[in-house]
């Protein structure tokens, strides 16, 4: 029985996940990027992580020329990032405020981690790209991360315990 893309993405919806800003550079050196939550761990030893990227995206040339990509998780403060990620084109890096990672990719300012990595391997997936990579490098700072789930930005509620 096939399953319509509506019902798909509702059932998936119900799935909680974590927001991220995935970025990377092309072979001209400008700066290419978008907001990802099909994102996960996928191995201790070495470290590696997987980041899908929808096949319409600038950032798959852009990645498989450079070898690296950068993982910006996003605090709940940042939902503006997340936004200003998920829209297509360039104008997104027009704001300067971001920081270069000793890789060289772009990386969200005080993200809750952000992981530099160097693609070992990318498949291709129906209308998207499974991209893994070794994490070379890793900045992390406490707080609270930006949920998506139902279709919509969503926080953690406070810990009564604090």
């Amino acid at each position: 029985m096939p399953i319509s893309a509506a019902a798909f993405r509702r059932a998936l919806a119900q799935f909680a996940t974590g927001v991220t800003v995935v970025t990377t550079r092309n072979d001209a050196g400008n700066p290419l990027g978008l907001t990802v939550n099909a994102f996960c761990s996928v191995s201790l030893d070495p470290p590696l992580v997987l980041a899908c990227i929808d096949n319409r995206s600038d950032a798959n040339a852009g990645l498989q020329a450079s070898r690296v990509f950068g993982v910006s998780i996003l605090s709940e403060e940042q939902e503006a990032f997340s936004r200003r990620f998920a829209t297509p084109g360039r104008e997104k890096f027009g704001a300067k405020d971001l920081h270069t990672g000793e890789t060289g990719v772009p990386l969200v300012p005080h993200a809750l981690a952000h992981l530099e990595c160097r693609l070992v391997a990318f498949h291709p997936a129906g209308d998207h790209t499974v991209y893994v990579g070794e994490v070379l490098r890793i900045e992390v700072r406490p707080g609270r991360p930006l949920l998506y789930h139902g279709s919509g930005y969503r926080k953690l509620e406070p810990d009564p315990a604090k």
